[in-house]
């Protein structure tokens, strides 16, 4: 699989067997790891970092091979999912620190170049997204500035 704005080729790494069964020393049961995740979900953890805490804390490998379903259908059905998708928010958040340091630094064309990467991310992204119906129709980007 190649890199999206370079012309390298991407590294491999390491997946997840595809039918591997839940592990048999897992002591929570599917009930206790939702309202783990809803918990958490309530203090205001992303997704991501929820599955995080479950790994490093409780010892929870893979939500989705012992309650099948995924941390944010969970979320979904508890109505405590966020309503602009996870991987939208973190390059919003990149796209507006990139833009502070053009504001400050106004010759830097690296990072303008990078602005100009993160928001062609944004727009491919949310075209899938308005297209699948996650985000509205009317949503648009625009960086304020």
């Amino acid at each position: 699989m190649s890199r999206l704005h370079s012309g390298r080729k991407g590294s491999s790494a390491s997946k997840k067997p595809l039918l591997a069964p839940a592990p048999a020393w897992i002591q929570y049961k599917p009930e206790e790891i939702e309202a783990l995740v809803v918990k958490l979900a309530k203090q205001d953890y992303n997704a991501a970092k929820i599955g995080m805490v479950l790994r490093d804390s409780y010892g929870i490998p893979d939500v989705r091979k012992i309650t099948g379903k995924k941390i944010t259908a969970i979320l979904v059905k508890n109505k405590l999912a966020p309503q602009a998708p996870e991987d939208i928010q973190a390059l919003l958040r990149r796209a507006i620190q990139a833009k502070k340091h053009l504001d400050q630094n106004k010759k830097d064309m690296v990072t303008k170049r990078g602005l100009h990467l993160i928001e062609s991310k944004i727009r491919r992204l949310s075209k899938y997204y308005k297209s699948e119906g996650v985000l509205p129709e009317n949503w648009t980007y625009k960086l304020v500035g």
